[in-house]
């Protein structure tokens, strides 16, 4: 927005007073909701093919963010958006307009999420009636394409049905209001940015504060009438510098919190910036890595980020499922998967992991359904899996693990996933074992993972069923115990393979938290966890630029004594 600073805050200020003076319209909403909702379910009941199913979700984002770097604001913004999103099911739980086609192709037809508004209850009103009315007809579709697909293919090995019933939920809290001084982020945006104008050898540098209060009303034909509020508030820095050889070095922090208070706490802030100067300028010179099988360590947010990619994904229900999913863990229950001192638990009801607010944390799923405590793998042993309202054989209930974004079809997603480790060694112990492991394999060094900024996995069967994770702090660590930056590094491999080499675990638990993208859209996850011994490990070199560094000397020179370095950690 191209408006003054004065005059932006003044809107910001403006638009949180108008939302509240509206507080009150927002108390009908639900009930608004459920009067359509069985008005509409009532009507079509009389034709030949009545729903048995309805649910209605509406999804309000209050937003406010700045954006900038190198000490400046470049950007301000703030606004509202609300979207509907309409779950019509015709058929019945065994078999309904839902189903995924077996024969291929796709059973759906894309729909831009429908804006709505909120407050005005014939407005509200006459939208709900008319999506209804179009979803009630792609639905016939949809089902026809169905039946057809059951009676052309073999019966699928899940004999499970396609929905699953569930507990009427009744549940209204108060809506948040969004928290956004906008002036004041912007000065702490430009204290946070401002020393990476004084590096010479960082090329770019972003960074935006955002808050964001999410408020969902949704109700169904079960009888679930819910409305949650929840303010999240995200800052992520970036940074980015090039070695002589061309190679592109980025480092991103995020930080999360449920209020700006607790998010632009400056010591915390400046101490990570500070270490992200000084790694990017030891990565430059660092020395690249070669491909490597081996011993490593992951430290805790390494191993957070190691287990949701490579096992959390496969322990959501329809990848048991589905006719194109390599479905790892399908046949594995009762059987051991990881160690016997390993537990895996899935809990959105655990709102903070010691002082750290997780992100994963939820009360209802986007199917109305309370959040529950999944109890994965326990002594090593898988014990169930990730539902949504989809069951799967064995598995006929959800667990509140159904979740989506706005305008997305629901499907079981993680939510804070807790490894808990008995007998846990030492960080010092642990990496005592890990030099052991070396001399014993005979290789020159050994691994240690200290942080990873994400990857991906492949779950499918039409492509390999492996993981690539994108480490950014590695080092090499040498029987004399020396230590080494390297560069450079991917860490891939296979799920099962990957599992059975995981020895042991330490006792220095740490909390990653991010959004995780899948199917049914971006959703908030966490993940805590230890330091882990993986007694072999294949990496790969990492894809790289071949452009040379900058032809023009930089303007910017540090100021005062060049010897001086930044405080924090390598």
């Amino acid at each position: 927005m191209k408006n003054s600073k004065n005059r932006y805050v003044s809107l910001v200020v403006f638009s949180a007073v108008a939302l509240s003076i509206s507080h009150g319209l927002y108390a009908d909403t639900l009930t608004t909701m459920k009067e359509e909702l069985d008005r509409a379910f009532e009507a079509l009941q009389s034709q030949e093919v009545p729903p048995y199913f309805i649910s209605y979700e509406i999804t309000e984002d209050v937003t406010a963010s700045v954006s900038g770097g190198f000490g400046e604001v470049t950007s301000e913004s703030s606004g509202v958006t609300r979207f509907l999103d309409i779950d019509l099911r015709v058929g019945d739980y065994s078999l309904d307009n839902t189903r995924p086609r077996q024969g291929g192709g796709f059973n759906f037809s894309f729909e831009p999420p429908t804006p709505i508004s909120v407050g005005n209850d014939e407005a509200l009103k006459a939208t709900l009636w008319y999506r209804t009315d179009a979803k009630y007809k792609a639905a016939l579709t949809q089902f026809t394409n169905v039946q057809s697909d059951v009676q052309s293919t073999v019966e699928a090995d899940d004999k499970s049905g396609d929905f699953s019933n569930a507990p009427a939920s009744e549940y209204s809290m108060d809506r948040v209001e969004l928290v956004a001084d906008t002036s004041e982020w912007s000065e702490k945006l430009r204290q946070y940015t401002r020393p990476f104008a004084e590096a010479e050898f960082i090329q770019d540098n972003s960074a935006s504060i955002n808050g964001d209060v999410e408020t969902r009303w949704f109700v169904n034909t079960d009888g679930s009438k819910i409305r949650v509020s929840r303010p999240f508030y995200r800052m992520i820095i970036q940074a980015t510098t090039k070695a002589d050889d061309g190679m592109v070095l980025n480092l991103v922090k995020t930080f999360e919190a449920n209020s700006p208070e607790k998010l632009l706490d400056d010591e915390k802030v400046l101490l990570a910036v500070n270490s992200m100067i000084n790694n990017l300028e030891a990565l430059r010179v660092a020395p690249l890595v070669e491909p490597y099988t081996g011993p490593a360590i992951l430290s805790g947010r390494a191993s957070g980020v190691f287990f949701h990619e490579i096992l959390g994904h496969r322990l959501e229900g329809h990848r048991q499922k589905g006719a194109d999913e390599g479905q790892t863990f399908r046949k594995k229950i009762g059987q051991k998967v990881l160690p016997e001192t390993f537990s895996v638990v899935f809990d959105p009801n655990i709102p903070t992991y010691g002082d750290i607010e997780l992100s994963g944390t939820y009360m209802y799923d986007n199917e109305g359904v309370r959040g529950q405590r999944v109890v994965a793998i326990e002594n090593g042993v898988l014990k169930g899996f990730l539902m949504s309202r989809s069951p799967i054989e064995g598995y006929p209930e959800s667990n509140g693990h159904g979740r989506k974004n706005y305008g997305n079809s629901v499907v079981a997603r993680q939510s804070n996933l807790i490894v808990e480790v008995k007998d846990a060694y030492s960080p010092e112990e642990l990496e005592a074992m890990l030099l052991e492991r070396v001399k014993e394999q005979g290789t020159e060094f050994g691994l240690y993972f200290d942080d990873i900024t994400g990857g991906f996995t492949m779950t499918g069967r039409t492509m390999p069923n492996a993981f690539n994770v994108t480490p950014v702090m590695v080092y090499r660590l040498y029987p004399d115990g020396t230590k080494e930056l390297v560069r450079g590094v991917d860490l891939i491999g296979t799920p099962l393979t990957t599992f059975s080499r995981i020895e042991a675990g330490a006792t220095d638990f740490q909390v990653f938290n991010g959004m995780c993208g899948a199917e049914s859209g971006w959703v908030p996850v966490s993940a805590v966890s230890p330091s882990i011994l993986v007694t072999q490990i294949e990496v790969q070199k990492a894809d790289s630029s071949r452009d040379i560094p900058p032809i023009l000397p930089s303007p910017v020179s540090r100021p005062g004594d060049q010897s001086i370095r930044y405080v924090g950690e390598h």
